[in-house]
């Protein structure tokens, strides 16, 4: 489909660009549009330049430029002024999740998001301006690192935003709850084994819940990575609440084993998450088959009310993407971030601890530089259904 002129003009970062990549969910949905359930919506942008980090063997960036007219410039600052010595594009997206990327000892994989910033920034400061910015996933596998991503955007004063697609994808049921409820606790769970990436999708709902309660978000005091029987034994010692993992598993779509949980997952994965304000989370990663979906269950003050939710990722072609390139073209149509970047300097350091927790034996860690504080949006934006899933 052809790009209109007047349209924003994007430059696409990028780590490598294959089938399925997450280059591939964001930029081919920009240049052809998108559905969110019953509803197209025409391309939002113009895809102005590429940059790709890697060249992955399917590398399907070079036939998407000669069909859209898009050029491929071999560094970033190229990629942000079409050539020239100015600034050129009016939104930038940093897409750098996949490619061959070294890790730490840690486990984290060091894609070069705070690098890419790092010269995007350069270019915004010699051209006098910024745009928006929008980072996929974590800011930077380093604390640090994210903090002073966050710091930039403040500084040269350009919306910034970041994170998982899970937020902004379908609830089942459409679970809205008004903010500025206190909450007891919090529990979200989904399947597989603990892993930067994966883990980083569980956060970012926890977040995206959490941030709604009474007081607006206070920051997070500790985390501790617990493993196998110690998972159920912190339940038995009331350490997590074992009826929220009942109330979320209910809300399963993609069915997954009967029985106990303690009895199907023996390869269990908890993260025990204490916020400032005493609010407690719980963060599971359930082995053997006995979830296939995102959930989350929490509870809330007075009288201790469960509310429980499955964040949907529908089938068809990754389509929990379309909600979050939903959220890019109100940024870029709007000039303002459309979710809170704090939501994900947050998650970004408390994976960081976890992942640290992990290596370290399984040992509680203080938290004292995750005092972040905002405000949530009053009404966060997620997509709603038209229609009920199969």
């Amino acid at each position: 489909m052809e790009q209109l002129n007047s349209q924003p003009k994007v430059a696409a970062i990028c780590s490598t660009f294959h089938l399925r990549s997450h280059a591939d969910n964001f930029v081919t949905r920009l240049l052809e549009g998108y559905w969110i359930d019953q509803e197209y919506h025409r391309p939002p942008c113009q895809v102005a330049s590429l940059y790709v980090d890697q060249i992955h063997r399917a590398d399907i960036s070079r036939k998407l430029s000669l069909a859209y007219d898009i050029p491929v410039f071999s560094n970033v600052t190229d990629a942000l002024t079409l050539g020239s010595d100015q600034l050129s594009v009016d939104g930038v997206l940093l897409i750098l999740e996949h490619g061959e990327y070294p890790q730490n000892e840690l486990y984290q994989k060091l894609y070069p998001r705070y690098e890419m910033m790092n010269q995007v920034v350069e270019v915004f400061r010699r051209s006098g301006r910024a745009v928006p910015v929008v980072v996929d996933k974590h800011l930077s596998y380093d604390r640090a690192k994210a903090r002073r991503m966050h710091q930039w955007s403040k500084e040269l004063e350009f919306p910034l935003m970041a994170g998982s697609s899970l937020p902004y994808t379908f609830r089942h049921p459409e679970l809205d709850f008004p903010a500025g409820r206190k909450m007891d606790e919090i529990l979200v769970v989904g399947g597989g084994w603990f892993g930067e990436s994966w883990m980083l999708h569980l956060l970012e709902i926890l977040q995206a819940v959490a941030e709604q309660r009474a007081g607006g978000e206070t920051g997070i005091k500790a985390v501790q990575i617990i493993t196998g029987v110690e998972v159920w034994r912190a339940a038995m010692e009331g350490r997590w609440d074992r009826g929220l993992l009942d109330a979320a598993l209910s809300r399963r779509l993609n069915g997954g084993v009967a029985g106990n949980p303690e009895d199907v997952s023996k390869q269990s994965v908890g993260c025990l998450i204490e916020y400032r304000d005493g609010l407690k989370a719980t963060v599971l990663a359930l082995g053997g088959g006995l979830v296939f979906d995102y959930l989350t269950a929490f509870r809330l003050r007075p009288g201790g009310e469960v509310l429980s939710t499955a964040f949907e990722l529908p089938s068809d072609s990754a389509d929990n993407m379309s909600p979050f390139v939903h959220l890019i073209a109100r940024m870029l149509e709007t000039g303002q971030a459309q979710a809170p970047i704090e939501r994900t300097l947050l998650t970004t350091g408390t994976l960081s601890y976890l992942m640290e927790s992990g290596a370290r034996g399984r040992k509680r860690l203080e938290t004292p530089d995750l005092d972040v504080r905002y405000q949530a949006p009053p009404h966060p934006y997620f997509a709603r259904r038209r229609s009920r899933p199969a």
